[in-house]
């Protein structure tokens, strides 16, 4: 892996966390397992654009590596030692061959606890005890395209993860689109007895040609006759769990909403709505006799749809 995430992701180390975010998913689109099943470079630069997104893609991860906490792959860089450092020990300490090495009197021991603190330690079954170094493994990213409707009733769904493993996701009703999944163990194997990372995966929902949300609502536009509109009617009625029936009131207007109670998203027992835009639409060809009863309406009824409107302008 690259040294440099920033060159891996081909942005400047002044890009902001949403143009880091837009240069990972156009190359994650283009680089796909599923794209090139079969073309183990690909696969390799995806793993490497994710890896580098892991680390850029995490404000606080960013600045530890920016300021040189961390390497490019997550882990802790060791502290440096300096000239000066030994320049001001005692003359009699300077040079003293217990720091060939760059470890003082009881650094060893001292050293030892770091790193057991940092990876880990483990008993010798013969007494005494030695180190063995481990670390969790990086997390992966992933971004799922999901269907309106696998959003917001939810759904599983089997996918390859940039690793090439094929894992089942579940979806839960109501997910956001930008909300990202966690799976636990689903990323990169740790190092030695380290705990594999997470798989992030970002949804992306697409729209629908019916539907809208708004929170846990789902909103509608209806269209309906002027007859309908004029002396009511019962229609049936789309929703994302199925047709329902729906009174529409004698005299409705286009723009009137009516709502159907419990008709939205369910989420535990957080239930939403479904909002019924009504939209009264007229047939392409009016006829001679609609045209007649138009004409003998605007005769007698006297009515301004407008007049309000220009009491308030």
């Amino acid at each position: 892996m690259s040294d440099n995430p920033y060159k891996t992701l081909g942005v400047s180390k002044t890009a902001t966390q949403d143009e880091v975010k837009k240069a990972y998913r156009k190359l994650a689109k283009s680089l796909h397992p599923d794209l090139h099943p079969d073309d183990a470079g690909k696969q390799a630069e995806f793993q490497a654009v994710s890896a580098a997104y892991d680390l850029l893609g995490d404000p606080e991860k960013r600045r530890r590596f920016d300021s040189g906490e961390i390497d490019a792959s997550g882990h802790e860089r060791p502290q440096r030692q300096y000239y000066h450092q030994y320049a001001e020990q005692d003359a009699g300490e300077r040079y003293d061959g217990s720091f060939a090495d760059g470890f003082g009197p009881g650094q060893e021991e001292d050293l030892s606890d770091l790193f057991a603190e940092l990876f880990g330690r483990r008993q010798r079954s013969g007494g005494g005890t030695f180190q063995e170094m481990y670390a969790r493994g990086a997390d992966l990213r992933y971004q799922l395209e999901v269907g309106f409707l696998e959003a917001t009733l939810g759904m599983k769904r089997a996918v390859t993860m940039p690793d090439g493993k094929n894992i089942e996701i579940t979806i839960p009703a109501g997910v956001r689109d930008g909300q990202t999944l966690r799976l636990r163990g689903k990323g990169m194997p740790g190092y030695g007895q380290g705990t594999a990372g997470d798989a992030l995966v970002t949804i992306s929902v697409t729209d629908h040609p019916v539907f809208s949300r708004d929170g846990d609502d789902i909103e509608l536009d209806l269209p309906i006759t002027f007859d309908e509109a004029v002396l009511g009617a019962k229609v049936d009625v789309p929703t994302i769990h199925g047709s329902v029936a729906m009174t529409i009131p004698p005299g409705a207007s286009s723009g009137q909403r009516l709502r159907l109670k419990g008709k939205g998203i369910r989420r535990g027992k957080t239930v939403g709505d479904q909002t019924v835009r009504l939209k009264i639409v007229l047939p392409k060809k009016v006829d001679e006799d609609m045209r007649a009863l138009a004409e003998r309406w605007r005769d007698h009824a006297g009515f301004d749809p407008r007049a309000d409107l220009r009491r308030k302008t």
